[in-house]
């Protein structure tokens, strides 16, 4: 049985006759009626009544109808879920991201942009630090995933970096340094007078480029800083500083956090070698719609001409 047994079946029930049928069908009448007559071989009895004046549904035809309406009807809805499948508009997609990333606001406005062009697609949503990711990725367990900048580079990982913003230094509220900004709007601190304070920072293998590139900045400012603390999200950063554990460093979108017991400065000196990217990573072995259309959002939505794609 095919299905196109089934729609001429179909055909014939609702035209009543089988010249009129083949006709709607674009085919000759005796093609038409031995296709029926296999079916109906097929099946064990039959579905018409013939007589002159056209054919009438027989008691098994009128059972068989409902059925075959039901397979047709399943067959097309499938169809067209499949089709809205390979154009990304249904599926499914997991987003990771690290904490400091999905403190930016342009993360929930690509997401929001992407769920409104897509309602069709479930997603989920995956926490980590950028080597959990990166990782995560490789096993295909998650689709895609905000972070900051890359911790490796695998052959099959591309990273599409959206932004770049300035690093903060975080101070606790009352510090020492912070005596001869006030009321002076932000407080620009120059890196060497952090010498004699302890650091907290997000692990190495949790964030080693930034983690490197601020030790590199104290090095360069003529001393090896006291790391005091390392910790597994930035967020906790902030907190231990709001408590006085330490100093540390964050991306500027995260200045918000704790703002009643921390104070947010600038670094005088080393503006351009502490830097926070925005990297969107994903497979780039990947053939799933919802991936590429999530991709070409963010990229839109970013700006495509400040979008930087790195394979390697």
């Amino acid at each position: 049985m095919e299905l196109r047994h089934l729609r001429y079946f179909l055909v014939v029930a609702e035209e009543g006759h089988f010249t009129r049928a083949a006709q709607r069908l674009g085919m000759q009448q005796p093609p038409l009626s031995q296709q029926i007559r296999a079916l109906e071989q097929e099946l064990g009895f039959d579905l018409f009544r013939r007589h002159p004046k056209g054919a009438d549904l027989t008691v098994g035809g009128a059972a068989f109808l409902q059925e075959a309406k039901a397979i047709l009807g399943s067959v097309e809805q499938g169809a067209a879920r499949a089709a809205r499948a390979a154009s990304g508009v249904e599926g499914r997609l997991t987003i990771g991201f690290t904490s400091s990333a999905a403190a930016h606001g342009l993360i929930p406005q690509i997401v929001r942009g992407y769920r409104a062009a897509r309602p069709g697609v479930s997603i989920e949503y995956k926490e980590g630090n950028a080597a959990e990711l990166t990782e995560a990725l490789q096993a295909a367990s998650i689709d895609v995933a905000f972070l900051r900048l890359p911790v490796s580079r695998p052959d099959n990982v591309a990273f599409l970096q959206l932004l770049e913003e300035e690093m903060l230094l975080v101070l606790p509220l009352g510090h020492a340094l912070l005596r001869k900004h006030a009321g002076r709007g932000m407080p620009s601190i120059p890196l060497k007078s952090l010498r004699d304070e302890q650091f907290i920072l997000v692990r190495r293998h949790g964030a080693p480029g930034m983690y490197s590139n601020l030790i590199d900045a104290c090095v360069k400012a003529g001393f090896t800083p006291n790391i005091a603390v390392e910790v597994e999200r930035m967020i906790t950063n902030i907190s231990l500083v709001a408590a006085g554990a330490g100093v540390s460093a964050v991306p500027a979108s995260m200045q918000g956090f704790h703002a009643d017991a921390v104070v947010y400065c600038r670094f005088q000196d080393a503006r351009r070698e502490l830097s926070a990217p925005l990297t969107l990573a994903y497979r780039n072995d990947s053939d799933a719609p919802t991936v590429k259309r999530f991709v070409e959002e963010a990229a839109r939505i970013s700006g495509s001409g400040a979008a930087k794609r790195s394979r390697r």
